[in-house]
């Protein structure tokens, strides 16, 4: 057994072109001149048969299509296992639409995203005597494919924008936004496309982790204000940005962690431009910035 993973979207939500914004990297983007990006999923696996999805994006159907690895083997055999949701955002349960095709797989998540799900009726075309709803308690730990196995524990972040009341606490801990540490061979591989800082904890439980997939939404927590395209800060977003001496980049310095690599990357991130100085910089501090298809194994 060894550890594999596909990007298979490396982009938060709206992707690269989100479709109304005409900013430097969406035209950029359109004009080829950058790679596009759809939105933030990922596939993982122990022995490159039996794959898990992290993550159902809006984008899923393509990016199984541009995947080989995830074609069906047969008239109605799919290698993806199960499914694996770590928020109720609309990009990372849209996707599970898609995924409606009487095709048996697992899906997990913790009781709150399933009474988020369960409390929306689209999603019960997600027939339940093909797809099972497992439940996962934070802290325990689930084999999603053979071989592998997730414990889903808590971090910093807030409850999806569609359930937002007058206030908002961008800083909740609990079921709503969850990191999953996957553990295969021997391994402790981390997966958290959404975090809002990185809390004393947090960093005691990532330190020394051979690879961590990581929140890389901001360059800057001003950035979309800056750029004309929003009101909000990326903390009121519920999410760190990378620079800054509060930032991941910073933060993860003395971590000692084997893989860094940046996921979930909004459109106006100057780091999706491969000769940006901003991408120049997280990649002498050791990141990786993720594009699709990128597969990554250990």
């Amino acid at each position: 057994m060894a550890f594999r993973a596909i990007v298979l979207g490396a982009a938060a939500g709206g992707g690269l072109p989100q479709w109304n914004c005409g900013c430097p990297n969406c035209c950029l983007a359109r004009a080829g001149k950058i790679p596009s990006l759809t939105q933030s999923s990922l596939a993982v696996s122990a022995d490159g048969q039996n794959w898990a999805v992290l993550n159902a994006s809006p984008d899923i159907r393509m990016q199984i299509a541009a995947t080989p690895q995830l074609h069906p083997t047969d008239l109605r055999e799919s290698p993806i296992k199960s499914v694996l949701v770590t928020n109720g955002d609309i990009d990372h349960v849209a996707g599970l639409l898609s995924l409606r095709e009487q095709q048996p797989f697992d899906l997990f998540a913790t009781g709150e995203i399933h009474s988020v799900l369960a409390d929306n009726p689209l999603f019960a075309a997600l027939a339940a005597d093909k797809v099972p709803r497992a439940q996962v308690t934070l802290g325990a730990a689930v084999e999603i494919v053979p071989g592998l196995t997730a414990e889903l524990f808590p971090v910093p972040g807030k409850v999806p924008l569609y359930l937002e009341g007058e206030t908002v606490q961008t800083d909740l801990e609990g079921e709503q936004t969850v990191g999953v540490h996957l553990r295969c061979d021997g391994q402790d591989i981390y997966y958290i496309p959404g975090c809002a800082t990185v809390t004393d904890r947090l960093a005691k439980r990532i330190k020394g982790a051979a690879m961590v997939f990581f929140d890389g939404t901001l360059w800057q927590d001003d950035e979309m204000v800056l750029a004309g395209l929003g009101s909000k800060t990326g903390r009121r977003m519920g999410h760190i940005s990378m620079s800054g001496p509060e930032g991941s980049i910073a933060v993860f310095e003395t971590l000692d962690i084997g893989e860094k690599i940046f996921v979930h990357m909004n459109n106006t991130n100057p780091v999706l431009r491969p000769d940006s100085q901003e991408r120049a910089d997280a990649q002498a501090a050791g990141w990786r910035i993720a594009q699709d298809g990128m597969e990554i194994a250990l």
